[in-house]
Formats: C-alpha cells, sequence, structure tokens
C-alpha cells in the first residue's frame, strides 16, 4: 500500500476508537439525570356534569319513526311530484322545433318587424335566418316565447333546479347590435 493510504487508514481507525464507549457512558449518564429531575405536570380532569333524562313531552303528536309519518310524506312526495310531471310532460308529449337544438346563447336576436298584426323576431343562429313569433319554441331548456318586443324576445323556459324538481323561470334574448 501506498503510505499516504495507510496514513489514512490509520486516521480513520483512530477516529473510530476515540468515539467507542466514554462518550456514550456520559451521554446515558445525562439521560438518567434529566430523566430525574423531571416531573410531568398533569392537571387534574374534571368532574364529569351529572346527566339528567328529559321527559318526552310529545306524546299527543305523531311519532317520528311511525308509519303514519312516513305515509304523510310518501303522499306529499307524490303529490308534487305529480305537479312536476303536469308542467313536463306536454313538453315531452310534443314534437320538437327547429331551433329547440341550439342553445340560447348560441342565437341572436338582429331585428323584428310586425307581421300580419303580429310581432316577429328575427333569429340568427350559425348564419341562418329565422322568423320567430310568439307561441314558437327557442333553445334547449323547452323555452316558449312569450313576448316579442323591438330589442327583445322573452321566453318561458322549464329546467331542473338543484333538488331535481322542474320550475318555470323567465329568459330573454337581447337584440344585438351589428358589429362590423
Amino acid at each position: 500500500m501506498m503510505p499516504v493510504t495507510r496514513l489514512i487508514l490509520a486516521a480513520i481507525v483512530l477516529t473510530l476508537v476515540g468515539c467507542s464507549a466514554s462518550g456514550e457512558d456520559e451521554l446515558r449518564q445525562w439521560m438518567v439525570e434529566q430523566k430525574s429531575q423531571t416531573r410531568p405536570k398533569v392537571a387534574p380532569i374534571s368532574e364529569p356534569k351529572q346527566f339528567k333524562p328529559e321527559s318526552y313531552t310529545q306524546v299527543t303528536a305523531i311519532e317520528p319513526f311511525s308509519n303514519q309519518k312516513l305515509t304523510q310524506a310518501l303522499r306529499k312526495e307524490s303529490i308534487q311530484a305529480a305537479a312536476n310531471g303536469a308542467l313536463i310532460a306536454p313538453e315531452l308529449a310534443r314534437r320538437k322545433e327547429a331551433l329547440e337544438s341550439f342553445p340560447l346563447d348560441a342565437m341572436a336576436m338582429v331585428g323584428s318587424l310586425v307581421k300580419a298584426g303580429q310581432p316577429v323576431a328575427l333569429v340568427k343562429v350559425d348564419n341562418l335566418l329565422y322568423q320567430v313569433r310568439p307561441g314558437n319554441y327557442l333553445g334547449q331548456n323547452y323555452g316558449r316565447v312569450t313576448k316579442i318586443a323591438e330589442t327583445e324576445v322573452t321566453l318561458r323556459e322549464i329546467v331542473q333546479d338543484a333538488v331535481g324538481e322542474w320550475i318555470e323561470r323567465t329568459a330573454t334574448l337581447q337584440l344585438q347590435e351589428r358589429s362590423k
């Protein structure tokens, strides 16, 4: 071996011998002293509150888990479902019109006129111009035209709310100014 390699090997061996048990003994002694001096401070747990049961005062009312309560809830739900079904059923039974396949935001009202005493809106979709009258349907939410003014078309839409019930809402299609 080369003298430098032997010198490095000797330094490593001496370092390992210096780190032997004497340092460990001092560390163990210090840990024992610290452990004996440290006293935990734990606050005592308070006494639990006395439980006082309450009597049931709603004896004359309908029991919340009874079949009668369930029957009432189901009856109310079926009446509401029938009302919702009555709102959407005519829309599902009729034939769809051409402008119902486009969303309202894809349509633009570009003008209005009066034809045979009846207001007519000019609606542009995909570079095609359509004449829309009250009673026609627009958009994908069963939107029926209820009113046509010079600057807007008013629709009655049928949509589902957050809980899945069918409700009516009003929507408008505003006159779009021509952009060059």
